[in-house]
């Protein structure tokens, strides 16, 4: 009997790794009744940065937002600048070339492509507004009522089998009401801090890479021994000036080594969200395969 049980656990694993090896499709081999809060998760920082007017200073991904979710990303951080009544993609003041209604476009189609999935879409406000007649949350309405179906709105945090082909609002913006998405809307400035039901790591402005793992590797190891109903979001993105000029690279190339390193000896368990710059395949799948041991 232990040696069929040990066949069937081996083949589901064979079956779940071999299902997508791009990570298009690693939430649909998981039990529906797990919880987000739960998982490890794959996340691009400023996923819609990929322009800069000098190397370091803006560019935080070289994938696209469709190469991200192939590469398995399930939480993107979205930066909107409210600009004639619309939303367009930006880095602090960058212009990303790149619209809200376009990175919806691709999520809703990556969705409908991979049912068994969810995004959770982070939306923050970015830069100044300008030229606008209503809110920020009034805006962001008129995307939802395009689709409404499409989106999970609710406060609380959803078991996967409620959220598969959605996108889960995670609102870091203030509105009017209460309810309206997971509540993130709280967020102090360059530091950890919980804001029930979140614990969130994001100084983006470390001494040094090794300070910046510390604090990294710390909420790591909460994540990995919380019985709570806390998810956890992990920024491992940060830069570090030299002579007034920012540079990103100084933070995420040493982060991406160590989290490669961290993730390869981990094969299981659950870490929360990870959110990271300059994602790639073989880093998200050693993050979202540790799901293996919760099942």
């Amino acid at each position: 009997m232990k040696l069929l049980q040990s066949l069937l656990f081996v083949t589901a694993i064979c079956h779940c790794r071999g299902a997508d090896q791009s990570g298009g499709g690693w939430m649909k081999a998981l039990d529906g009744k797990l919880p987000i809060h739960r998982l490890s998760i794959p996340g691009s920082h400023d996923s819609g940065a990929l322009l800069e007017p000098f190397p370091g200073t803006a560019k935080c991904q070289s994938l696209t937002i469709a190469e991200q979710l192939a590469a398995g990303v399930r939480f993107l951080d979205i930066r909107c600048r409210h600009v004639a009544n619309t939303f367009d993609i930006y880095h602090g003041a960058i212009d990303q070339k790149l619209t809200f209604e376009g990175v919806l476009g691709t999520v809703s189609a990556f969705l409908t492509a991979n049912s068994g999935e969810c995004v959770i879409l982070s939306i923050k406000e970015e830069f100044d507004p300008a030229n606008n007649t209503r809110s920020f949350e009034q805006t962001f309405d008129t995307f939802v009522a395009k689709d409404p179906d499409r989106w999970w709105l609710k406060s609380l945090l959803p078991r996967l089998d409620q959220v598969r082909g959605k996108i889960v609002l995670f609102r870091r913006f203030p509105t009017s009401s209460e309810g309206k998405g997971i509540d993130a809307s709280k967020w102090p400035d360059n530091t950890k801090f919980t804001a029930p039901p979140l614990r969130v790591q994001d100084h983006y402005r470390p001494a040094n890479a090794t300070a910046k793992w510390r604090e990294f590797e710390s909420l790591l190891k909460e994540a990995a021994t919380a019985e709570s109903d806390t998810l956890f979001v992990n920024f491992s993105s940060g830069s570090v000036s030299t002579l007034g000029i920012p540079s990103i690279t100084a933070i995420s190339t040493p982060m991406n080594q160590q989290i490669t390193t961290y993730f390869a000896a981990r094969p299981k368990g659950h870490h929360g969200i990870i959110v990271m710059d300059f994602v790639d395949v073989g880093r998200c799948r050693l993050i979202y395969e540790t799901n293996l041991g919760s099942r």
